[in-house]
């Protein structure tokens, strides 16, 4: 059996402290280390592992869900006092495009005019009429002097240059009285027909005499367009460029 130093003479290392004590004065602490007997600390509260008490989730003698069936339909008429008359319990609904019976699964559509769309539903037949365009952008043009000449005005903005995405629509509004005797049209070419070029027509449309309301001239940008230019038709110098990216 082993034997060990013992005695006043007998010293001891702290593990925490690196102090020296006598041996017979050291404590052991709860983590292991051997320590001087003023250094020692005791295990706090909150180091001590909580007891874990069981919650139960079962029920004793649960009673099942059954989900029941109640699928019923009643079909006797009601006596009204009002008319004297037997009546269906459920009064048929009414509506816009057609009359529909509930409780004997009958439907009786009416047909419906929409202008800009055109199909069929399973409420009646959708007739349509119109083109149904849809606008991208609306430029706003005005004419007015710079230096002695006249120019286009985009949306305020001299002879600015705009850009058209191909598959949309876009409309440069010549509403304004300032545009009278200017009609915008569009060229692959600068300057449009002023400098040996010829006007562009795919996609574009006009409506209207500049100057007056709804006067317009239109464009649906084909797929593979070129750079255009827009200009007047009666004045050089009064356009711009349009990109076509």
């Amino acid at each position: 059996m082993a034997r060990y130093a013992s005695g006043k003479d007998a010293y001891g290392i702290s593990d925490r402290s690196g102090f020296r004590y006598r041996l017979k004065d050291m404590r052991k602490e709860w983590n292991g280390l051997l320590v001087g007997v003023d250094e020692f600390e005791s295990k706090h509260p909150q180091l001590q592992p909580s007891r874990v008490v069981a919650d139960a989730q079962a029920l004793r003698n649960p009673r099942p869900d059954r989900s029941e069936n109640s699928d019923i339909k009643v079909t006797f008429p009601i006596f009204n006092l009002s008319t004297l008359k037997f009546e269906p319990l459920i009064t048929p609904a009414k509506g816009l495009i057609g009359t529909v019976t509930f409780g004997g699964d009958v439907v009786t559509p009416t047909d419906a005019n929409v202008t800009g769309v055109s199909a069929t539903g399973s409420v009646g037949t959708v007739t349509a009429t119109g083109t149904g365009t849809s606008i991208a952008a609306t430029y706003t043009v005005t004419v007015a002097s710079y230096l002695g000449s006249n120019k286009y005005y985009i949306n305020g903005a001299r002879q600015a240059t705009v850009n058209l995405s191909e598959g949309s629509t876009y409309r440069f509004d010549q509403s304004d009285s300032s545009n009278s005797g200017h009609p915008l049209r569009l060229s692959t070419t600068s300057g449009g027909t002023h400098s040996g070029g010829s006007q562009y027509t795919t996609g574009v449309t006009t409506n209207g005499t500049p100057g007056s309301s709804g006067a317009y001239t239109q464009i649906t940008v084909a797929s593979g367009a070129p750079t255009l230019y827009y200009y007047c038709t009666n004045h050089s110098g009064m356009g711009g460029q349009a990109n076509t990216p």
